[in-house]
């Protein structure tokens, strides 16, 4: 599982410690100096968590920040067991958040029901089902049999490519027959992709 990103500003003692204990963490820590650099990296990925001591919150929601990334330690002193299980459980509420719901073209995919959804229907998907379009909708390039092979089953010299096909011809009928989209997942001589 890929670590998330903690950053932290104005809590030099915090980062410190965590630092020294990195290696034990299930999240990596950056260092940022001013809460500008900090809304740079948000706005790349809004799955970040500020933790800080001492900054208003309020001023913090007025630059555009979500509560949801802010954790900010006002209560001192905290073990640091406390101090680590406070942000697993934030990140951990922001992982879920974040699979609840993401848009791919008219639809929502949820990877924590795993259902594939437009308006009120739902279509319950298979987990290679999910990684299928994740993968496709991930790139803005088209994927041939062997590139999804080589990525979405760990290529493996005994999987024939009618495997891949199979796959994708199944996804395609159970798109088509709970949404009438014919077009979801296209295709030509270079591979398949989601335009």
């Amino acid at each position: 599982m890929i670590k998330q990103n903690i950053f932290i500003i104005n809590f030099d003692l915090l980062y410190e410690i965590l630092d020294e204990i990195k290696d034990n963490l299930f999240f990596n820590i950056v260092e940022v100096k001013d809460i500008e650099d900090f809304l740079k990296i948000l706005n790349s990925n809004p799955n970040n968590l500020l933790i800080t001591q001492g900054l208003n919150e309020e001023s913090l929601l007025d630059k555009g920040l979500n509560k949801k990334n802010i954790l900010s330690f006002k209560d001192l002193p905290l073990s640091i067991n406390k101090v680590t299980e406070f942000i697993n459980i934030q990140l951990i509420k922001m992982r879920f958040n974040h699979q609840s719901k993401i848009n791919i073209k008219q639809y929502q995919l949820n990877l924590n029901s795993k259902f594939f959804s437009s308006d009120l229907i739902n279509l319950k998907l298979t987990e290679k089902e999910i990684e299928i379009i994740l993968y496709l909708n991930d790139s803005k390039k088209k994927h041939n049999v062997l590139d999804l092979q080589k990525n979405i089953w760990a290529y493996s010299s005994e999987i024939e490519t009618h495997t891949v096909e199979t796959h994708i011809y199944r996804l395609r009928k159970k798109i088509n027959d709970k949404f009438n989209d014919k077009n979801f997942i296209s295709s030509d001589k270079s591979g398949y992709f989601i335009s």
